[in-house]
């Protein structure tokens, strides 16, 4: 990076109490963008690999602070997918839906965790299974 491409980069974030906000292009999911030799990146990894290094391969930064414009390295952990979709907003919607996608409810015999931990309906999985079964023996 050169050294003007790195005082823009440091000029447009606004440090709080906590939080280091970013004040230039925002994505339409809420994350900071800055774009440098004609690509777009994202702001909190790039202030993540200047200060801390490289996110290791098979990771991806979840922001603790929950504010996805925040670039404040102390405020981001190197994760799995799986972990930041649990820990974020929308693995909390997921926790809060009561019925699966046809109708089935969530609770009693009919809830059971798979090997991921997440939420499966036993009446659907039985479902696919049967139809599954039928197809290898046709």
């Amino acid at each position: 990076m050169k050294l003007n491409t790195l005082d823009v980069l440091w000029s447009r974030i606004e440090k709080t109490e906590s939080c280091w906000n970013w004040k230039g292009g925002i994505s339409v999911y809420g994350y900071g963008q800055f774009m440098m030799n004609k690509k777009n990146y994202r702001v909190h990894k790039l202030i993540y690999e200047l200060l801390k290094g490289k996110v290791p391969d098979g990771l991806e930064l979840d922001h603790l602070c929950r504010v996805r414009h925040c670039v404040n390295p102390e405020h981001l952990e190197a994760v799995t997918h799986d972990e930041n979709v649990k820990r974020g907003n929308d693995g909390l919607f997921q926790k809060l839906k009561t019925h699966c996608p046809q109708g089935h409810s969530y609770s009693g015999d009919n809830l059971y965790l798979d090997k991921k931990g997440y939420r499966r309906c036993r009446q659907c999985h039985n479902f696919a299974e049967i139809n599954r079964r039928r197809r290898m023996n046709e």
